[in-house]
């Protein structure tokens, strides 16, 4: 371990950042021999303490994040944390305001005495990636720009590992554990669904099983393939934006509007579901916007709130009804479709005989 570390443990709340970036924040502190400690996964306790030390009209995400915060001083021991400030991860390419000053909100709510690494990301303001860095090795401890160059490296080879995986089908789970294990692991065969769906939605709303209600399970269990922001690349999901006509201006917007542009603009998904927490002014307006469009090309979308009262019931009635109207839509334009046309399964490959047969049942 390095000599001059004034910290050998750090803690990451499991929340906000964590959901895309804790490959790479596992990659950079493991090379410079810290420790990570992550936050417990989201429970009941976990919102309600961050709830009690917030005022009530704080989004969930933050409540959450708060209750991570507490969890690790108190649960894990832990007295050094992450905090970073991620203000705009282009020129106006902006966060939201309680992410921005998630430093801030933390020093005001929490009364305890602990170490908070708060290192700030504006490219608006010309504070660069390295920069970033620099600053979080240089508050704990290390200042040779040969060693915080080789932590970066490491970062970004273990997020590129796992977000190689993702793309390749990987479930978020699975890439993210074989990631910090420095694995690399290849998708399984996977049978053809007769529906799919696309999630804009956050990571920490959606890859948090307790705040989503395990949305992804729940769709897999009703046969319904699920695509989300990791099966594309961020120079896709811009793309996708521009050719809406719209503009990025939120930091956020690529695993949002720019992963429903794409399927919607490619016609490669049957439904859109949007899952937002309650009160979000940034997500309200890009629901808003992918809506208008969904409308331009006849979509299906549906958009799902929530917070810490949501219940599971009214949220799965909603789902299973969305689903099932998909279902009926589909059925009906299969109904459709010329019968005088003769297939002859065995000219096709497996999988397009698949979705042959998929399809048939659909409309018995």
């Amino acid at each position: 371990m390095t000599s001059n570390l004034k910290h050998s443990k750090i803690g990451i709340p499991r929340a906000i950042s964590y959901y895309y970036n804790f490959p790479f924040y596992y990659g950079f502190f493991e090379s410079l021999g810290i420790e990570v400690i992550l936050s417990d996964k989201t429970t009941s306790k976990i919102i309600n303490t961050g709830s009690q030390h917030v005022v009530s009209e704080t989004c969930l995400p933050i409540k959450v994040y708060v209750g991570h915060v507490l969890n690790l001083l108190e649960d894990k021991n832990c007295d050094t944390i992450f905090v970073p400030s991620i203000q705009s991860t282009g020129f106006k390419i902006n966060n939201c305001s309680k992410i921005r000053g998630l430093p801030e909100i933390i020093r005001n709510v929490i009364n305890k005495p602990f170490t908070m690494i708060e290192p700030t990301l504006d490219k608006t303001e010309n504070i660069s990636f390295y920069d970033f860095w620099q600053h979080t090795a240089e508050q704990l401890g290390v200042t040779d720009s040969n060693k915080i160059q080789t932590a970066i490296n490491a970062g970004w080879a273990m997020y590129n590992n796992f977000m190689n995986m993702t793309r390749a089908g990987i479930n978020y789970e699975k890439a993210l554990e074989n990631a910090i294990k420095h694995n690399f692991i290849k998708k399984e065969v996977e049978i053809v669904k007769p529906l799919s769906v696309v999630i804009m939605a956050h990571g920490y709303n959606l890859y948090d099983e307790r705040i989503s209600m395990k949305l992804i399970k729940k769709l897999e269990a009703m046969d319904v393939k699920v695509y989300t922001a990791l099966d594309i690349d961020h120079k896709t999901s811009l793309e996708s934006i521009n050719a809406l006509g719209e503009i990025q201006y939120w930091a956020n917007e690529l695993e949002l509007t720019g992963t429903a542009a794409y399927y919607l603009l490619n016609n490669k998904v049957d439904g859109i579901i949007a899952l937002s927490a309650f009160g979000c002014g940034p997500d309200s307006l890009m629901v808003d916007e992918i809506t208008y469009h969904c409308k331009e090309y006849n979509m299906p979308i549906i958009h799902l709130t929530i917070d810490e009262h949501t219940g599971e019931a009214g949220f799965i009635t909603r789902l299973e009804a969305f689903v099932d109207m998909l279902m009926r839509k589909k059925r009906a334009l299969i109904a459709k479709r010329p019968k005088t046309i003769q297939i002859n399964n065995s000219s096709l490959n497996g999988e397009n005989r698949e979705n042959n047969q998929i399809l048939a049942n659909a409309v018995k």
